[in-house]
């Protein structure tokens, strides 16, 4: 799914990851260097390198926050992963700090357990972005894909009340979307439903592909079927019925209409 924290549709959690891998394995291997080579310029040095990377890392977290929160599917296994990621990567940070901290100021050798915490340290920053990468490589958060005609990736945001009132919500003009294209309808209690413009016309589903929860708003839709691109379960528009596996069970799928040039998500029975 596209990025909520990007610049000119890049992400920017990305962009910045690099540099606290760098200043804090960089201050690591300093921190060995001095100590085990006998030059403590190299051991006092390491100090700014690691002060530099839990700075950058905790600017870095604002974006990965907000991508947390936004980006990736509720109640999947890719929020899971995130988590995962989220809690490993802050708790390196709190072992570098305490490792820095143990320093003191003005910044002294390290000891054998500063040293041990800034091997910790790097242990979990590594496992922290291999998580990462997954999430970035298997369930595709903050990648904008694209697949024949789909267009541009669109949001829109509707209240819930205003979907279960008689009339509906207007969740797009009639013409904006081709066929085969999708967009992502986020309801403020949460609820995440994905409008798609089949060869029949507009149907609506759940954003949340049974199996392990993939977004699939940001799936693939072609003759009328919906593919969540996490493992490859396809659903029937029109009915939520599974087409192909691993998926078991059906999504949900709900009404709309057109009026006046606008189609409208109605919610209520």
């Amino acid at each position: 799914m596209r990025s909520a924290a990007q610049f000119k549709n890049h992400p920017i959690h990305p962009m910045l990851i690099p540099f606290p891998i760098a200043f804090l394995i960089g201050g690591t291997v300093a921190d060995f260097v001095g100590t085990i080579g006998n030059r403590p310029g190299w051991s006092i040095g390491a100090s700014y390198p690691l002060i530099a990377g839990v700075v950058t890392a905790l600017l870095a977290a604002v974006p990965g926050a907000v991508d947390y929160f936004v980006t990736v599917p509720p109640n999947s296994s890719g929020r899971k992963r995130a988590t995962k990621h989220a809690i490993v990567n802050v708790s390196a940070v709190v072992i570098f700090i305490i490792a820095i901290a143990l320093k003191s100021w003005p910044p002294r050798e390290a000891s054998a357990i500063g040293l041990a915490l800034d091997v910790i340290g790097a242990c979990a920053l590594t496992f922290g972005g291999w998580l990462g990468g997954t999430l970035v490589n298997r369930n595709f958060i903050s990648v904008d894909h694209r697949y024949a005609n789909a267009g541009k990736w669109k949001e829109v945001h509707v209240a819930q009340s205003a979907a279960q009132s008689p009339e509906g919500a207007a969740v797009a003009k009639a013409d904006e979307l081709k066929v085969d294209q999708m967009k992502l309808i986020r309801l403020d209690d949460g609820t995440r439903i994905a409008l798609a413009r089949t060869e029949q016309g507009y149907r609506a589903f759940d954003d949340r592909c049974t199996h392990r929860g993939g977004s699939l708003a940001d799936g693939v839709l072609i003759c009328g079927r919906v593919q969540c691109l996490w493992h490859g379960s396809q659903f029937d528009c029109s009915s939520g019925e599974v087409r192909a596996g691993p998926a078991k069970e059906p999504i949900t799928t709900y009404r709309v209409e057109e009026r006046d040039g606008e189609i409208r998500l109605i919610l209520h029975a």
